[in-house]
């Protein structure tokens, strides 16, 4: 993942609709949640939300499908992998690392 769309990412995130929003769908997993779901769930307006979302397609973190009436978005998981490996990309200057209880290096 280069630079830009880190940087896109992590300022989408940045907001606590959209973090909230983002996380939901995380848990939703690949079936996804049609937007009226996700507006009930977070408890905001519809008409906020759509702003909150399309700032997540654009960011690349959710991928939206039309069924029938209504747009389901779910996590783009291999974009949030992308994102989770660069900024842990050079954890622990190259050691291994043991997680559980966060980042542990063997280095230390």
């Amino acid at each position: 993942m280069d630079t830009k769309k880190v940087i896109a990412a992590l300022a989408a995130l940045a907001q606590e609709s959209r973090l909230a929003s983002f996380r939901l769908l995380i848990q939703a997993g690949p079936q996804g949640m049609a937007a009226t779901k996700i507006a009930e769930h977070i408890g905001i307006p519809p008409s906020s939300l759509s702003f909150h979302l399309k700032e997540l397609v654009h960011a690349g973190l959710i991928v939206p499908r039309q069924d029938g009436r209504f747009v389901i978005y779910a996590a783009d998981v291999d974009n949030m992998n992308a994102l989770v490996g660069f900024l842990t990309d050079n954890c622990c200057g190259g050691a291994p690392c043991i997680t559980g209880q966060g980042i542990v290096c063997d280095a230390v």
